[in-house]
């Protein structure tokens, strides 16, 4: 018996010791598949690693190089700053006066009372209700300032910086509502000044709140809107009467900058037009009210790149940044669809409207004849020879565009399309393909990123380009064909012809108030009217553009085609991009041409034959990187800067007249292409 217990025990010890062995031999062999599949997903992570750093590292590496470049300039300027005046000295030679100082040396003091009319984007907007996606964000500036939620809710930033693509008011839940007070534009970012130079200089001679008030207004909604949801023309009408009243009746110069100049040219009209459409003022408030308006950069006329902006959501900057980085211009910075979040967002601020070239072909050219013909891109040499050569206010230059330009056509599909006479362009009458153009794209596979493009087939977008060329009228009828619902809302707010009759009583209504080709000036003599801006600079003028590669049903159909270009150094074609004489925004022609021409003297335009000036700026950069922006410069926002145009203003704002700074101060073919035109005055 003992015997076999032991035999027992004995046999189930080499079971337990067997099953052990293999049970260890098993976690051993499972060891080492998870070491081989560790070592695999190491592997495979490292792949991806490589993979995704590919992907990134040219991004990457230009996010660190653009930051080191800004962390640079901005570590020299402090430093530059806490430098002794002496060693400052030494280094750029002395500084001149700025405005302010030297005309308070003259003794120059305040006179008039001022008011800002701040234009497109460059007001500050707060959030003052919104989504849950907002939350934490009350009375925080949106719009201006620091931008940072567009980086840390991107999606959430877009949806409340949307209107209602039916009103063109607030969607439901939402209210942006624009800063007051001179915070509201003085910088449009931090370190980036709007009007917070002209504000300093004027105060060195005395102005302070009391004298001066920025118009703020929300520059999303149709100018009329502003009105119906704010109230912003009658607080604009009763701040003008108040401080009137408040300064020895002593009357406004109004001071209106970009798209400002519109939107001001609107408020006259609006304030002495009956109520309830207008503001009840009077036949004679602007003058009993106003002594000048004095426009910086006033896009009067429109232009071109308000067509590029809804059609396609490009410019200039924005076609090289997508060939540069199209990852983070196509679809990667929102997650996807970059372009598409913003031209949805765009597409519903009805402002970007008033910007559409004014006055059709007559003053934008055909498809064969544009009065600025004859303009040469090479600015440097060609300005400085008219200003050394020529009076300032006439002149001629011989200089000849390149052959085969036709920069009337606003749009051309192809470079040969844009360079062709009109005799050889075969064009399709995209018109035509609308019968078919049915819900062919599902809207809601596009989701957030919805155009009206993805109502269009694939038959009507060929259509389009093969058309291939459109004119500043045509190109009206283009964006009513592929954005019916933007333009319905546009039409009802503005207006882009020419009038034949101006007593003809449909011109009373709101929608022809900022066309100046559309609408008289009050009757107001003593009023003075100035257009001041920059040039020396290539401004976009018209496009190439080319159907977009890309199989993704949200896409953008059409963009501007970068590989196009001139060839020569000297050439007007650049990415695409054909250029004029302008300011980088607003070509010569569209700024200058009503006191060129269309108000200068007694016309139907200006019955009352107000003084007109046209104040040219030459632009000249900064003489080194510690300057900042420059003193002369002549581009759009940084005009602001400008001392020259800051002393003109300051002089006028102090008791002078246009004849008593120089009157007209021309350096561009303004007046020339102005007598071009064929209009009827």
């Amino acid at each position: 018996m003992a015997s076999l217990l032991r035999r027992r025990k004995a046999s189930e010890t080499d079971h337990v010791g067997n099953t052990a062995s293999t049970e260890h031999q098993a976690q051993e062999e499972d060891k080492g598949k998870e070491k081989i599949g560790a070592k695999g997903k190491v592997k495979e992570t490292e792949k991806d690693k490589k993979r995704n750093g590919s992907k990134w590292w040219c991004l990457d590496n230009c996010c660190w190089f653009i930051g080191w470049i800004i962390s640079m300039w901005w570590l020299l300027t402090v430093l530059y700053n806490a430098l002794p005046q002496f060693v400052t000295d030494a280094i750029t030679g002395p500084l001149p006066d700025s405005p302010g100082l030297k005309l308070k040396k003259e003794g120059l003091t305040v006179h008039h009372p001022v008011v800002f009319v701040p234009g497109i984007v460059t007001g500050g907007l707060e959030l003052w209700e919104g989504r849950p996606c907002a939350d934490g964000l009350f009375r925080k500036r949106l719009w201006g300032g620091t931008f940072g939620e567009v980086y840390k809710r991107p999606l959430c930033w877009v949806e409340h910086m949307s209107l209602d693509n039916d009103t063109g008011l607030d969607p439901p839940g939402i209210r942006l509502r624009p800063v007051s007070g001179l915070v509201a534009a003085d910088y449009f970012a931090p370190g980036y000044f709007v009007w917070a130079v002209l504000i300093a200089n004027l105060a060195q001679i005395g102005y302070e709140e009391k004298t001066m008030h920025m118009a703020a207004y929300d520059w999303r909604l149709s100018f009329q809107n502003t009105e119906v949801r704010d109230q912003a023309l009658s607080r604009l009408k009763s701040n003008i009467e108040l401080m009137v009243k408040t300064n020895n009746g002593r009357k406004v110069v109004a001071i209106p900058h970009s798209m400002g100049a519109l939107y001001f040219l609107h408020f006259m009209k609006w304030v002495e037009a009956p109520a309830p459409m207008g503001g009840g003022g009077g036949p004679d408030w602007c003058a009993k009210y106003l002594k000048a308006v004095m426009n910086i950069g006033g896009p009067f006329l429109g232009v071109p790149k308000a067509v590029s902006g809804l059609f396609s959501a490009e410019a200039k900057d924005v076609a090289v940044a997508r060939g540069v980085a199209p990852g983070v211009v196509d679809n990667e910075f929102f997650g996807r669809h970059t372009l598409q979040h913003l031209m949805r967002m765009t597409r519903t601020w009805d402002s970007t409207m008033s910007m559409l070239p004014k006055g059709g072909e007559t003053i934008w050219g055909n498809i064969d004849w544009a009065p600025e013909e004859g303009y040469q891109c090479n600015t440097k040499d060609k300005h400085q020879e008219v200003h050394d050569e020529r009076n300032l206010s006439t002149g001629e230059l011989s200089s000849q565009r390149e052959p085969g330009t036709h920069i009337g056509r606003i749009i051309s599909f192809g470079k040969d399309a844009a360079q062709l006479p009109s005799s050889k362009l075969v064009m399709r009458d995209y018109k035509a393909s609308s019968e078919n153009n049915g819900l062919t794209k599902s809207n809601v596979s596009c989701g957030d990123v919805w155009t009206e493009y993805h109502e269009m087939n694939w038959e009507s977008i060929e259509a389009v380009a093969d058309h291939k060329v459109y004119t500043a009228e045509t190109v009206l009828d283009l964006l009513h064909f592929v954005a019916p619902k933007l333009m319905q809302r546009g039409d009802a707010h503005f207006s882009y012809g020419i009038a034949d009759n101006l007593d003809d009583p449909k011109y009373k209504h709101y929608k022809y108030w900022s066309n100046p080709l559309e609408t008289k000036l009050p009757n107001a003599p003593d009023i003075e009217i100035y257009s001041m801006y920059g040039v020396g600079i290539p401004t976009e003028r018209s496009y190439v553009y080319k159907l977009s590669p890309s199989a993704d049903t949200c896409y953008i159909p059409f963009r501007i085609d970068t590989s196009a270009d001139g060839g020569e150094a000297d050439s007007c074609l650049k990415g695409g991009v054909y250029l004029t004489e302008g300011d980088e925004t607003v070509p010569s022609l569209s700024a200058g041409f009503m006191c060129a021409k269309a108000w200068r003297g007694k016309t139907r335009f200006n019955p009352s034959g107000m003084s007109t000036y046209i104040r040219e700026y030459l632009h000249a950069p900064p003489a080194n990187i510690l300057e900042g922006r420059g003193t002369q410069s002549g581009s759009h926002v940084d005009i602001m800067g400008n001392f020259a145009l800051i002393e003109d203003v300051i002089r006028v704002a102090a008791g002078a007249n246009g004849e008593d700074i120089g009157g007209d101060q021309v350096y561009s073919d303004v007046l020339k292409w102005s007598e071009k035109t064929k209009l009827k005055l």
